[in-house]
């Protein structure tokens, strides 16, 4: 069953939506030129998977690494028309995929709608195809479920939160089926923890980070 908890603190962690670097500006190594490729390493069998699209997939990734109950993070491209897509490719808008973060879970230990509750408090889902600084449809609010039941969960909390009145308009998440996920290229998996002294990590994941792990604090892994 939900426990659905529509959050009256919502708005004070739109603050971390800053007006600093975008990802998509942030210099890349020169080593990574190589295109994302389909993922294809399956979860353990007690795991389930969901998919979420909330801006720049650093930021997300670099959250939902720390919660308890959560196996694995993977940065990558979904949604799109075209196979195996670069970073570049994906960051033109042009191939119809949204940066995401495939999560790995343990539903014994972390709920779906726990995740979603994270997911509604780490981004605005009220900007189309923008989250701060970082502007095109690949940064769209998404919620790429892989079972009717995840369907039905995230559906049910975007009506709960529509009506709640929790956020300043009305929410913009797209829900849709999962596709094919194409696990972004290596140097963008952990990237904050590999990347924590770069400007974007200080000025926009950081505080991000922060805010979610005073208002999270009781579901961070030790």
């Amino acid at each position: 069953m939900m426990h659905m908890n529509p959050i009256a603190s919502l708005s004070a962690l739109f603050g971390v939506m800053t007006t600093f670097a975008a990802c998509s500006t942030v210099a890349t190594p020169k080593n990574a030129v190589s295109p994302a490729t389909t993922m294809t390493r399956p979860a353990p069998a007690s795991l389930d998977t969901i998919t979420l699209g909330a801006g720049c997939f650093w930021c997300v990734e670099a959250v939902f690494l720390e919660l308890k109950g959560v196996h694995s993070v993977v940065s990558g491209y979904m949604g799109g028309a075209v196979k195996n897509p670069s970073y570049k490719e994906v960051c033109t808008g042009r191939t119809g995929h949204a940066e995401v973060a495939q999560i790995a879970f343990d539903p014994t230990q972390i709920t779906v709608d726990e995740l979603l509750e994270v997911f509604w408090q780490t981004h605005d889902p009220t900007t189309l195809n923008r989250q701060g600084a970082d502007v095109g449809t690949q940064y769209r609010s998404a919620i790429f479920f892989h079972s009717p039941e995840q369907q039905k969960i995230a559906e049910h909390y975007k009506a709960a939160l529509d009506a709640s009145g929790a956020f300043r308009g009305p929410i913009v998440t797209e829900i849709v089926p999962a596709t094919t996920f194409y696990a972004a290229e290596d140097y963008h998996q952990n990237y904050y923890a590999q990347n924590g002294e770069q400007g974007y990590c200080q000025m926009v994941i950081r505080p991000k980070l922060d805010k979610f792990r005073k208002a999270f604090a009781t579901k961070l892994k030790q």
